[in-house]
């Protein structure tokens, strides 16, 4: 019998029960469940960082059929825990592609389970919020999955940074380039860093928990604080890096998990979203120049608005079209901003990656 045949379970906090069947990894997964609305770029949706200890509902009815291609990867392994679809293809159709979606998930030990009617479960998640849930095909009663659930732990007060972060420093770029920035790492993806280099930056990646005089003696032109997951409020040593890199007064630049960073390090509290943003096509309003473009996005955590509104030193500079939550904000007395929201937009459109020419051009 093939993996595709074997019946696999899905099993929500709530008590909502899925069958179908067992794709990838035989085995089981738990984490905290999410959908992403796009309709591509599942590769780099699987490698980016801040989707650790998730597991994932791709929307789309077909996941898996353009296969697996090395040059799509943003980080060096698979970060869900687990994947649910409608149809998840274990044939595929690109020249350049090296190996199929179900052969890649195994190799990378990735549970899947497919066949599940991901439009229902995504308007259940829709209406009850994010929650913890369990895949397996290998358990195969509801009793022993509801007792193997209660042991995961909540997203809520989570510290997951430091676990995907780099382990050593590391070098982008040319050494010779004319701008030099320090990139701290808490989950960054490959091309976030290929955006700042493209502009001519060199980049010097350093690991979550740097200590901030490692950081400042290189000297850098700017600052880069990276997205990531977990909880932005569990990270009181990244806020603490933060504070004292703005002191500096040099350029600062955050991304996702940056920008909550930054909001926190100024007094902005951060809080759980009830079901988050993960797609490609986010629309966000860019409230300088009344612009607005469609974003790549992957937060479960947002930034307070009210807090943001009533900081006399914070400035609001794109907000969310769909539900108005604060998508960008820049500090009034320094040279620093930040976005939600991914602008290097792989997969998605290019509408945000003038964020990054912005940065340089404060940094020059």
């Amino acid at each position: 019998m093939s993996n595709s045949q074997q019946p696999a379970f899905l099993l929500l906090q709530d008590g909502t029960f899925f069958e179908g069947k067992a794709f990838g990894k035989i085995g089981t997964a738990t984490g905290e469940i999410c959908f992403n609305t796009g309709m591509t770029g599942y590769q780099e949706v699987f490698t980016d960082p801040s989707y650790y200890g998730q597991i994932l509902i791709m929307n789309n009815v077909h996941i898996g059929n353009y296969g697996i291609n090395p040059a799509d990867q943003e980080s060096n392994s698979v970060k869900i825990r687990g994947l649910i679809g409608r149809n998840l293809e274990e044939k595929f159709s690109r020249y350049q592609a090296t190996d199929s979606l179900e052969s890649y998930l195994e190799k990378n030990s990735i549970v899947a389970i497919e066949g599940i009617d991901t439009r229902s479960l995504v308007a259940h998640i829709r209406s009850s919020g994010a929650m913890n849930c369990i895949i397996s095909s290998s358990i195969t009663d509801k009793v022993s999955l509801l007792a193997e659930l209660d042991n995961v732990p909540n997203m809520d007060g989570l510290e997951l940074a430091s676990v995907v972060s780099t382990d050593k420093v590391y070098e982008v770029g040319d050494k010779n380039a004319p701008i030099k920035v320090a990139v701290v790492d808490y989950g960054v993806k490959q091309n976030i860093l290929t955006s700042l280099a493209e502009r001519g930056a060199f980049l010097k990646v350093f690991p979550a928990k740097t200590s901030v005089d490692e950081i400042r003696a290189i000297n850098p032109d700017g600052y880069f604080i990276s997205n990531g997951p977990g909880d932005p409020a569990a990270m009181p040593y990244a806020v603490s890096t933060v504070k004292e890199l703005l002191k500096d007064g040099k350029p600062f630049f955050g991304i996702c998990l940056g920008h909550q960073l930054l909001a926190l390090a100024n007094g902005i509290p951060t809080f759980k979203m009830h079901h988050g943003h993960r797609g490609l096509n986010h629309p966000v309003k860019n409230i300088i120049t009344n612009r607005c473009e469609i974003t790549t996005q992957n937060h479960g955590f947002g930034v307070d608005p009210e807090a943001v509104r009533n900081n006399p030193d914070v400035e609001i500079t794109h907000i969310n079209l769909n539900d108005e939550s604060i998508e960008g904000i820049r500090l009034k007395n320094k040279p620093a901003f930040s976005v939600q929201y991914h602008p290097e937009s792989t997969p998605g459109p290019h509408d945000s990656r003038y964020l990054f020419d912005e940065f340089i051009a404060m940094m020059r």
